[in-house]
């Protein structure tokens, strides 16, 4: 979540005496960089890249591994660190110089990390996945036992929630849409970046060089785009990029409408004067969440011919995630400070290659740009470059998009016909070596001809799927596609779409209940009629309708037994049928046996409610549960039916039908593929 792993925080929130050492540690450290930005001490004229690859660990069943620890253990910590989650990991690669072949260096170094990676997962029978939201996380895999046990995370979660003083707010609307309440910051984990890192050359044009990066965001995003699901909905093309503002924010609306930016944000205006301007806004905007124990006073520091590391300063800076950051650091070679920008916004993934490919492009536009447009502010008022931004998210290579002095453009066109040959000059410009150069911006040029981003190969492939498996085992085979894809070493343009057997895997015992489980389901209230769970059964073919109350909380099961039994006790009692409905269609094999409708109003005096036949004493799952676990439960208890609850709610339904794939792949186990006949023997003795 922030760049501060290298310095001690404090273990609590900050509050009296501690929050004040702070504060004053983080305005020293302000006035250190100014003293240092009029000295003229940053090192000036040179060009570096890095790169920071989040990503997620998988088991067997291609659901998240908390497994973040056991890896760091064989991995060792140089180039590698935990995020939030234990089913995240991050790897650094080294500062490289941008010109000749600085970014195919950074891509083979990654390569070689991610294969380190790779290695350390199959000896604990995980699998690394680089994708920007995992398409088999659920609600369930969010809960804090599976934060990483570190202080400043913990803290983090407490004092954000203590801020806000409400669960978290999730709503997002794309082809589908997802609402839900959490109660920590542990939504963030779905999100995996790749992030890429430019040293600003120029110093006293910080500001500039930033509005650049954040002009250019959009387009570069638009190409970039590979989140395009979250908990199985198809929302945006970028999803992450809606999802991570709402996961961490503490706004909570009141009864007058005040301005106050989300810690997560595009920003609200073009910079102007120096990057020290961006520090003292957040300083003034975002409080301090935690601290960092005390060290060298900065302004000491410099008096002795030091240069300061700005603790303080990062560490706050560290809270704060801005699409585009200003970072401070010092670098290694020549001892000096540098300025540079990191741009937060790309997810991870679908492949490396794809990654730096994007990463190029930004480079490219960037360096070319910073030295063709002259104001950015002049051109191009703030508020649009927001909406680009946004638009790039929601639609992709499809959004609208407006330019420099009001050009409206279409995004795919516009990168092809202008943008690419800009971002070539530009590199160019970087001494970038031409043979990488064509390289890379061949591949953002192929895939957006093809228009082939990560996202539409995600959507297309689960609507190539739609119908066949269960939403689980749809979403288990598009991480399968992922991973045997990203193995192949073909970039996305190349790849094929997913198909359902890719998710089939010989670990049946580490397979969830949620990869099964039905989430479309249709409920009932206590005091609804039976008439209308009887109905329900008609239309839809049902043999289980859950009853539950108004806040979605299992309250018992109709059964169609129980409806049957019902009504025959009316028929017992001289009830009639009602005469003026036709009869129902008879069932289909393997559905629910034909409910008798119910009688009419005018023949009972008094409808029944549905909380006089339900079931009350209940067995139930987890979505986490395993699926040879919930095969036993009903086996054990002979019910056909599980409902599937979390947090008391219900989430989902399991039937035996949907468990008819496992019980035929354990057939196999034991006796052996058998094939089926190519004709019915009766068919053929009737020749």
């Amino acid at each position: 979540m922030s760049d501060t792993r290298s310095h001690k925080t404090l273990s609590g929130g900050l509050a009296g005496d501690e929050r004040r050492r702070y504060m004053r540690a983080l305005l020293t450290d302000l006035r250190a960089l100014e003293k240092m930005l009029a000295d003229d001490v940053f090192e000036r004229g040179i060009l570096r890249i890095g790169a920071e690859q989040e990503m997620f660990l998988v088991d067997g069943a291609y659901q998240p591994a908390p497994a973040a620890l056991p890896m760091l253990e064989r991995l060792g910590t140089t180039h590698f660190t935990t995020e939030l989650a234990q089913f995240n990991l991050e790897v650094n690669a080294d500062p490289q110089p941008l010109a000749g072949h600085g970014i195919a260096q950074l891509e083979a170094q990654l390569e070689a990390l991610y294969a380190k990676v790779q290695e350390a997962a199959e000896s604990l029978g995980v699998e690394p996945v680089l994708t920007g939201i995992l398409p088999t996380i659920t609600k369930g895999d969010l809960k804090l036992e599976n934060m990483v046990p570190n202080p400043r995370y913990q803290t983090l979660n407490r004092v954000l929630g203590e801020l806000r003083g409400e669960p978290y707010d999730v709503s997002i609307r794309g082809l589908d849409e997802v609402t839900l309440k959490h109660d920590s910051i542990m939504v963030e984990s779905c999100n995996a970046s790749f992030q890429m890192h430019i040293q600003v050359p120029e110093p006293d044009r910080f500001a500039h060089w930033y509005n650049v990066a954040q002009l250019v965001s959009a387009p570069v995003l638009a190409v970039s785009t590979n989140s395009p699901t979250l908990l199985g909905k198809r929302l945006w093309a970028e999803t992450r990029i809606a999802l991570f503002p709402q996961s961490c924010d503490i706004r909570v609306a009141g009864k007058h409408p005040r301005e106050r930016p989300s810690r997560v944000s595009f920003g609200s205006r073009w910079a102007a004067g120096s990057v020290l301007d961006l520090f003292k806004e957040n300083i003034a905007r975002f409080r301090a969440l935690v601290g960092v124990e005390e060290g060298e006073n900065a302004l000491f520091a410099l008096s002795r011919g030091r240069i300061p590391e700005l603790k303080a300063l990062r560490l706050h800076n560290g809270t704060i995630y801005p699409w585009n950051r200003a970072c401070y650091g010092i670098s290694p070679d020549s001892g000096k400070p540098h300025l540079r920008i990191e741009l937060r916004a790309l997810p991870a993934g679908p492949t490396i290659p794809d990654e730096i490919a994007g990463g190029a492009f930004w480079l490219g536009l960037m360096l070319e740009l910073v030295h063709t447009v002259g104001n950015v502010a002049s051109r191009l008022e703030f508020e649009r470059a927001a909406a680009n931004f946004d638009a790039a998210a929601r639609d992709g290579l499809g959004a609208r998009m407006t330019w420099l002095d009001g050009e409206e453009v279409l995004a795919q066109p516009f990168v092809l016909d202008k943008l690419l040959p800009l971002a070539e000059a530009g590199l160019a410009r970087g001494g970038v070596d031409p043979a990488d150069a064509k390289r890379y911006l061949g591949i953002i040029d192929t895939r957006v001809r093809s228009m082939r981003t990560g996202s539409r190969w995600i959507v297309h492939s689960l609507g190539e799927m739609r119908d066949r498996g269960s939403p689980g085992e749809r979403l288990s085979a598009l991480v399968a596609a992922m991973i045997a894809r990203q193995k192949s070493g073909r970039v996305v343009a190349d790849w094929e779409r997913a198909r359902l057997d890719e998710g089939s895997t010989k670990k049946i015992t580490s397979r969830k209940v949620s990869q099964y489980m039905t989430t479309d389901f249709l409920t009932v209230e206590p005091d609804d009629p039976v008439e209308l769970v009887a109905e329900l059964m008609t239309w839809e073919r049902l043999r289980y309708v859950p009853v539950e109350d108004a806040s979605g909380r299992l309250m018992g099961l109709v059964t169609t037994r129980a409806v049957l039994r019902h009504f025959a006790e009316l028929a017992k009692h001289g009830i009639p049928r009602a005469s003026s409905r036709s009869e129902p269609p008879p069932a289909a094999a393997g559905s629910s046996p034909a409910i008798p409708r119910a009688p009419s109003t005018s023949s009972v005096l008094g409808s029944t409610p549905v909380s006089e036949i339900m079931r009350r004493e209940l067995v139930t799952v987890t979505p986490e549960h395993s699926t040879l676990d919930a095969i036993a439960l009903m086996r054990r208890h002979r019910i056909g039916c599980l409902p599937v609850l979390a947090d008391g709610a219900i989430v989902g339904m399991i039937t035996e039908e949907d468990f008819m794939g496992i019980a035929a792949e354990l057939l196999e186990e034991k006796m052996g593929v058998v094939d089926a006949p190519l004709e019915h023997p009766r068919a053929r003795r009737g020749r």
